[in-house]
């Protein structure tokens, strides 16, 4: 089981999520905030960035990352995304890759999300969720 998360409303109409560890975001719908369908696509662009980051700092050095892009389509009449793009660009110009290195690179990064990138193979398979709701009154 995963760590504990919820979410309270707040007075002007967002949301807070919390998790037991002290992590803290605002969602909702409006400016500055982010919709539950982008905290979806930041979940696939994170994860695949953690997944990513061993590859890219023993190849290029530590602190170095990739800008990970997240889009997707939306099927209105279902309510659901129906495909995730996904686009991992490593800067390494200041590497002084060869071709061949720049291949190995992206091979290794493409192994390390697709081995450790838990939010892409949940993404890819049904998953089932339950819901229990409770009235207190």
């Amino acid at each position: 089981m995963g760590k504990r998360l919820w979410v309270e409303r707040n007075k002007d109409g967002s949301w807070d999520a919390y998790s037991e560890d002290g992590a803290h975001l605002k969602f909702g719908h409006g400016k500055g905030v982010f919709t539950p369908g982008d905290l979806m696509k930041i979940a696939l662009a994170g994860c695949a960035a953690l997944s990513s980051q061993f590859a890219i700092e023993h190849t290029l050095g530590e602190g170095k990352g990739a800008k990970i892009v997240v889009d997707g389509t939306y099927d209105a009449d279902n309510d659901a995304y129906i495909n995730f793009n996904e686009q991992v660009v490593v800067d390494a110009m200041d590497a002084g890759l060869s071709d061949e290195d720049a291949e190995k690179l992206k091979e290794r990064i493409t192994r390390h999300i697709d081995k450790g990138c838990t939010v892409k193979h949940t993404y890819v398979q049904e998953t089932p969720v339950r819901m229990d709701v409770t009235i207190r009154h």
